[in-house]
């Protein structure tokens, strides 16, 4: 296992910048994802790691010494992907114990290290199958299983399940998180699900456009998103974001937009005394955090409905306050009516505020974690 540190690197592709000065560092035995829409960099970064691509600038180091001018096999990484090429015609033995005979390992010590990574993965039941055979989540344990054969020091999973359905996902996810904890190896995936990452995660690299956005826990990047393109890309269903101008009324500091007015949030009161913020802010509000209904109270919003989803364990509300469209998630049973008016209020410890202009998060205040509906809002 290896300590993976990324110094600015770029990727140039001809005119095109894939990756433009990425810094971070993944520790021995962490779990990063690299989360981002097609296009973001987050493969190119990948890639750089395995030495599959050349750097464009910058350096990358596995335990504080440089590793540009090896070539993939010295670097000692391993790889899993999307498509994970078995051999059909040989058993899972054989697939597993591929990599082992091709580094010119003893038989006695292939044998020893298929069979542990046969059973910590929960598939030393099909050792003597083809792998022709197997369905496609058989299929994809053994390929992530064979990546692992030969004790790598860093794991790259390059979207290794993006392809099975829902109900595998689920089971891959504590699977490869299994593998993960029980190994204790360095992984790094790249997805652009935020599901994968925040399950998976110990940390989440938030890509876009080249550029690192933002690292943090999941808590972190769903609680305190750095700009709004984080805040947007984190969380189901997604943030509500509008613009509101900063006013007064009542002798209080308020936000206003066409005709809605909600308090400012105590902790963004020491920013507006000091004239710190601008006059207009986009307001951030995950669906989580409104009280709808009789227990909205004040600070209330009358709101029409628009669209309501059933989803068994929870109800997200499309509705529309003046001409703001707005989602908040209801408990199952309180269903409301299309057209019918509905009182909302946010919950101020979790307003979010951005500047504008640059799109980057207004700090103030801490108000209280949402881990809670973040992994509410992922089940």
């Amino acid at each position: 296992m290896a300590t993976v540190g990324l110094e600015d690197v770029w990727k140039r592709y001809g005119k095109v910048e894939a990756v433009k000065g990425i810094s971070m560092e993944i520790v021995d035995g962490e779990f990063v994802a690299l989360l981002g829409p097609s296009g973001c960099g987050k493969t190119s970064t990948m890639r750089m790691i395995a030495g599959l691509e050349e750097i464009s600038a910058g350096d990358i180091r596995f335990d504080g010494k440089s590793v540009i001018d090896r070539p993939p096999r010295a670097r000692n990484v391993a790889m899993a992907f999307e498509n994970y090429a078995l051999y059909p015609t040989l058993s899972v033995y054989e697939n597993l114990a591929f990599p082992a005979r091709a580094a010119h390992w003893p038989n006695e010590r292939i044998d020893k290290r298929v069979r542990e990574i046969a059973g910590i993965a929960a598939i030393d039941k099909l050792l003597d199958r083809r792998t022709g055979e197997l369905s496609s989540g058989q299929a994809q344990m053994v390929g992530l299983a064979r990546a692992l054969i030969r004790e790598p020091a860093v794991f790259l999973l390059d979207e290794p399940i993006s392809h099975v359905d829902a109900r595998l996902r689920i089971d891959m996810r504590t699977y490869i998180k299994r593998l993960q904890v029980e190994l204790g190896y360095t992984m790094v995936l790249v997805t652009h699900d935020q599901e994968d990452a925040m399950a998976l995660a110990d940390r989440i690299a938030v890509m876009a456009d080249g550029v690192l956005r933002q690292l943090g826990t999941p808590a972190e990047v769903y609680d305190h998103p750095e700009d709004t393109f984080v805040a947007n890309f984190i969380g189901s269903p997604p943030i509500n974001l509008f613009g509101c101008e900063i006013g007064q009324a009542g002798g209080k500091t308020v936000l206003r937009r066409d005709g809605l007015t909600f308090d400012l949030p105590d902790q963004f009161l020491p920013l507006a005394a000091a004239g710190t913020l601008p006059a207009s802010v986009t307001v951030g509000i995950r669906p989580f955090h409104l009280t709808a209904g009789a227990g909205a109270g004040h600070g209330a919003i009358a709101a029409r409905v628009v669209v309501v989803e059933p989803l068994g364990d929870m109800e997200i509300v499309t509705a529309e306050a003046g001409n703001l469209p707005i989602q908040v998630v209801i408990p199952p049973g309180n269903r409301p009516k299309r057209d019918e008016t509905m009182q909302l209020a946010l919950e101020p410890e979790y307003v979010l505020l951005f500047d504008p202009e640059s799109k980057q998060a207004i700090h103030a205040r801490s108000g209280g974690s949402a881990t809670a509906h973040a992994a509410a809002a992922l089940v």
